[in-house]
């Protein structure tokens, strides 16, 4: 069967939300004396904008309880800071662009609220070409169960085998080939430590392949 349609990502795929998040997570661990190893962290992403793992290690570190909802909000205000200079990652809209041309359906599928993702994707101009938005309030379970991406499917009206993932991170890889959906590994800069096995194919930016090159590669697989 054809490629019918692409599945982005969002956070560290569309914009590099993740280096921020990583400052500013890293800015109050070195406070407490506190290193995370960088395959340590980029092993956590994916799954939620606010990894709960992120506040375990600190409270384990310690010992003790920490207050979640003032260290969340302190440092969201630092990860918005320094989101602000950052811009839409290489090759994001000419595929996007590309994919619109060529008649093929958009989504995103994020494990972060919709506030975030929409908010950010309407800043940057680039929230009218995506047919639906699948965020972490649509399903019961985000990444790396399938649950978003059979979801988008289900709005796209597309067969897992007619359609692309664009993934950064491990949680995202592995809910793209739980799905039954050809997956493109595209590592951001937090999380190039990692090995990316599963993925059907890895790119270090999306910008390596055409449109019509990840179709071919994808269509082969099939």
């Amino acid at each position: 069967m054809a490629i019918r349609a692409l599945i982005l990502d969002f956070d560290g795929l569309i914009l590099d939300t993740e280096s921020p998040m990583r400052t500013s997570w890293l800015e109050i661990f070195e406070e407490y004396g506190l290193v995370v190893p960088g395959e340590r962290w980029a092993s956590l992403l994916g799954s939620s904008a606010d990894p709960p793992e992120a506040y375990e290690l600190l409270e384990e570190h310690l010992g003790e309880r920490v207050d979640r909802l003032a260290l969340h909000d302190r440092r969201l205000s630092r990860e918005l800071q320094l989101l602000e200079s950052e811009v839409v990652l290489p090759g994001v809209r000419e595929l996007i662009h590309d994919a619109r041309s060529g008649g093929f359906g958009l989504a995103v599928a994020s494990s972060s609220e919709r506030t975030w993702v929409e908010g950010l994707l309407e800043q940057h101009d680039l929230i009218e070409p995506f047919d639906t938005i699948v965020c972490a309030e649509d399903v019961a379970h985000t990444k790396p169960f399938p649950d978003l991406f059979l979801k988008a499917l289900e709005h796209l009206k597309v067969q897992p085998n007619e359609t692309i993932v664009f993934e950064d991170s491990q949680h995202g890889v592995k809910a793209a080939i739980a799905a039954g959906i050809f997956c493109v590994a595209v590592p951001n800069k937090v999380t190039r430590c990692l090995t990316f096995r599963e993925a059907d194919l890895m790119v270090s930016s999306i910008t390596d392949y055409s449109l019509q090159e990840y179709v071919a590669a994808a269509t082969l697989a099939h």
